[in-house]
């Protein structure tokens, strides 16, 4: 999916049969998801005219009890889903099962519905006739604190470590109010198409779309980012270890309290959210490499640990991860993701399918990394490695040497997207450190 100009638009696909409204309804739904998969798995042409993977749409899979078992009607979609994982690495997937249990609403009810993008996560609305509300709603933006300057400022000291969390959180806190204050009085002429004529709302001409920013139909985020340097910079232990893992969960406690004391303040949606931090991973690291010098595991390397993952380096298998992570999933209500990284699996989709299984009884949203890549100048469709030439790393492909990044194409999970531009030095040094959990 380009635009004219070759961009690729920022579009997800959510692919769930729970939302039919009858069994007619989820027999044609079905037969749009089977032919959305197929055309995905065999990809779109390059220069060349060898298909490739494409960035967007991404397509999200919705696990529930109508697909996830041998017996299920539509396990044949589960199983087409897995072998296109396992080559274009989609569809990502969500557990109805778990998300019912998440994502509960005042009324009681739970809910399942997609998220915004890549991760960001809506928290359950009822509106004014007591009906649930995703579709419509929005999210007034984020600001991200980086947990690794707050430890590193404490020197390891706990008590200072509480304080200056405390003062780094009503940063923060401010810091979106700002962004709050900066959409209020908007008038819905600014955008016909989201607030006029249904996308986001139906307001009059000339209206504000102040209303909307309260009471929760839209959501404002507090952003969290390496959690895992955090926790090795206050115990010296990753926060796998059992000894560390209370503190670590007891920092992103912290923050949800934040958020709820903040909601209650202001009547606006405050909620935890794991960024993304596609690049701001490398600007963080640099910044403190910059103000704190090189700490072996804590700052010497060229990012920092997305949310609440394990690092990249730690040895760890597919399943251990992802229940180890539902625990942080679950107190990331604004959105987070999970996902394992895996070698070439188009041989051994049993193995694809019993991990989408362990998903679906374990946690909300993941999905699995794998490569796939593509060297215009001599036609190799293995993965093309990162090395490093002179100081900088550079990708190259293993059979004829090119490195011109013009002619190859090269995708790789960034961190929900899946990225084809290229990264810096940063997050392709976390790209080349990754390990297989498979």
């Amino acid at each position: 999916m380009l635009t004219t100009n070759g961009q690729a638009p920022f579009v997800t696909v959510f692919m769930y049969l729970g939302e039919a409204k009858d069994e007619q309804e989820k027999h044609d739904l079905a037969l749009i998801i089977e032919e959305v998969l197929e055309q995905r798995y065999q990809g779109v042409k390059n220069e060349d005219g060898v298909w490739v993977t494409p960035a967007f749409p991404k397509l999200i899979y919705v696990l529930e009890e109508q697909n996830i078992h041998e017996d299920s009607p539509y396990w044949y979609l589960t199983q087409l889903a897995a072998k296109c994982t396992a080559k274009r690495m989609v569809p990502d997937y969500i557990s109805e099962k778990k998300m019912l249990e998440l994502k509960v609403d005042k009324n009681g009810d739970g809910h399942c519905y997609t998220c915004m993008g890549c991760r960001s996560f809506l928290t359950p609305y009822v509106d004014e006739n007591g009906k649930p509300k995703y579709y419509g709603r929005f999210n007034q933006g984020v600001v991200t604190i980086n947990l690794v300057d707050v430890a590193l400022s404490s020197g390891g000291n706990f008590d200072k470590f509480w304080k200056i969390f405390d003062e780094r959180l009503e940063l923060c806190h401010r810091a979106l109010l700002c962004r709050h204050e900066r959409l209020k009085g908007t008038l819905s002429d600014a955008a016909p198409i989201l607030w006029q004529h249904g996308a986001l709302a139906r307001l009059e001409k000339g209206e504000t779309i102040d209303k909307l920013l309260y009471g929760g139909y839209s959501t404002i985020s507090l952003g969290y980012a390496g959690l895992y340097e955090c926790v090795k910079a206050m115990t010296g232990k990753s926060h796998t270890d059992p000894s560390a893992t209370p503190f670590a969960l007891n920092v992103m406690q912290y923050m949800n309290d934040a958020c709820k004391k903040w909601k209650a303040m202001h009547n606006i949606d405050f909620s935890l959210y794991g960024t993304p931090l596609e690049s701001t991973t490398y600007k963080f690291a640099k910044c403190l490499q910059k103000r704190f010098g090189i700490i072996e595991g804590v700052t010497d390397k060229g990012y920092i640990t997305n949310s609440y993952h394990i690092h990249v380096t730690e040895p760890v298998d597919a399943f251990t991860k992802l229940a180890f992570e539902s625990k942080f999933q679950a107190l990331s209500p604004g959105g987070a993701i999970s996902y394992v990284e895996v070698p070439n699996m188009e041989q051994n989709l049993d193995a694809v399918l019993q991990v989408m299984k362990f998903i679906y009884d374990n946690i909300m949203y993941a999905e699995l990394n794998t490569k796939s890549d593509y060297c215009q100048e001599c036609g190799w469709d293995g993965e093309i490695d990162v090395v490093n030439e002179d100081g900088k790393l550079i990708w190259k492909c293993p059979r004829c040497g090119n490195t011109d990044q013009s002619k190859m194409n090269v995708a790789r999970r960034t961190c929900g997207y899946i990225g084809t531009q290229y990264w810096n030095q940063g997050r392709t040094q976390e790209i080349k450190e990754r390990v297989l959990h498979l």
